[in-house]
C-alpha cells in the first residue's frame, strides 16, 4: 500500500502538510461519483487508515461550485440494477469505514450537497459548511422513485431527529446552508473562501492530541451509540483500558505533573520517549 502522500489518483486531489491528509473530489462538472471513484475513495479511506502520518484528513471539492450531487444518474440508466445495487453496498461499506477508522474525517463543503453527496458528508465526524444561500442541501432521490440509499437513511436520523429526516426523505425539499446548520447536519458555517482554513484549523489542534485517545474518543462514540447502554459502557471500558498505562497516558500525565506541554505527537510517531520533556 502506498503512503497518503504517493497517492496519484484520477478523481480525488490528496496532498499532506502537517498531517492532515487534504481529499479532493474532482470529477467534473458535478463531483457526481460511479463505481470508479467510490473504489478510489475506498483506497483513499483505507490510505487514511494505515498511514500514521495522517492524523486528520479534511475532506472537500475541487470544484468551486459543487461538493457533490450524488451517484451519477446516468449510471442508473446505463448499468444493470445489480452493478447499481453493488455501487450503492460499497458506497455504505467506504461509509462505514470512515466512521469506524480511528482518524477525524472533517467535511468542507464548498458547494451543492445533494443525495450521496451529502451521504458522504455525514460520513464525516464534522461538517463545515460556506454560508452561502445558493448551495443547495438535500436529499432528492425520492424524485427519481428511490430512498437514499447509499446510508442516508440510517445516518440522517442519527444526526436529527426522525420527523425532520424522514419529510426530508420523502419530500425531496432542498435547504440552504443555514437551515442545515439550524437543523443539526452541518456544524459550523463559514464564508466559502474562508471553509477551509477555518476546517484546518480545527484539524490542527487535533492534530495535536494523542491519535490513539482521539480515535479511541471517535470508536466509543460511533460504535457505542448503536448499542445498548451496558454494553457500551462495557466497550468504553476497553478502549479505556487500551489507553491505561500506555505510552501516550504517560506522555500526558508526566506533561501534567511536570507543568510542560505533552509531546503526543513525538511519542506516536517515535521520535521521544514519553514522559521526556520535548527540546
Amino acid at each position: 500500500m502506498k503512503a497518503f502522500s504517493e497517492l496519484d489518483l484520477e478523481f480525488f486531489q490528496t496532498d499532506l502538510e502537517d498531517h492532515i491528509g487534504t481529499i479532493r473530489i474532482d470529477r467534473p462538472p458535478a463531483n457526481a461519483h460511479n463505481i470508479d471513484v467510490l473504489l478510489e475513495l475506498q483506497r483513499v479511506v483505507e490510505t487514511v487508515r494505515f498511514d500514521e502520518d495522517v492524523r486528520v484528513a479534511l475532506f472537500g471539492s475541487a470544484n468551486e461550485k459543487f461538493f457533490s450531487t450524488g451517484f451519477d444518474i446516468q449510471e442508473l440508466q446505463d448499468k444493470s440494477g445489480k452493478q447499481v445495487g453493488y455501487a450503492s453496498q460499497t458506497s455504505k461499506e467506504i461509509i462505514m469505514k470512515m466512521r469506524t477508522t480511528d482518524t477525524i474525517f472533517i467535511a468542507m463543503v464548498n458547494g451543492h450537497c445533494m443525495g450521496g453527496g451529502l451521504e458522504l458528508a455525514l460520513a464525516c465526524d464534522f461538517r463545515y459548511a460556506g454560508n452561502d444561500d445558493n448551495y443547495n442541501v438535500g436529499m432528492p432521490e425520492i424524485h427519481l422513485g428511490l430512498i437514499a440509499g447509499e446510508a442516508g437513511t440510517q445516518l440522517l436520523p442519527r444526526y436529527i431527529d426522525r420527523s425532520t429526516a424522514l419529510k426530508m426523505m420523502i419530500t425531496g425539499e432542498t435547504i440552504t446552508p443555514e437551515e442545515a446548520l439550524d437543523r443539526g447536519i452541518f456544524d459550523e458555517l463559514h464564508p466559502p473562501e474562508e471553509i477551509e482554513d477555518a476546517a484546518r484549523e480545527f484539524a490542527q489542534q487535533i492534530a495535536q492530541k494523542s491519535h490513539m485517545a482521539v480515535g479511541h474518543n471517535k470508536l466509543a462514540v460511533n460504535e457505542g451509540l448503536e448499542m445498548p447502554l451496558w454494553d457500551a459502557l462495557s466497550h468504553e471500558r476497553e478502549l479505556q483500558n487500551r489507553l491505561l498505562g500506555s505510552d501516550v497516558e504517560k506522555e500526558g500525565v508526566n506533561a501534567f505533573l511536570g507543568d510542560h506541554d505533552p509531546d503526543f505527537l513525538g511519542v506516536e510517531l517515535g521520535e521521544k520517549e514519553p514522559g521526556e520533556p520535548s527540546d
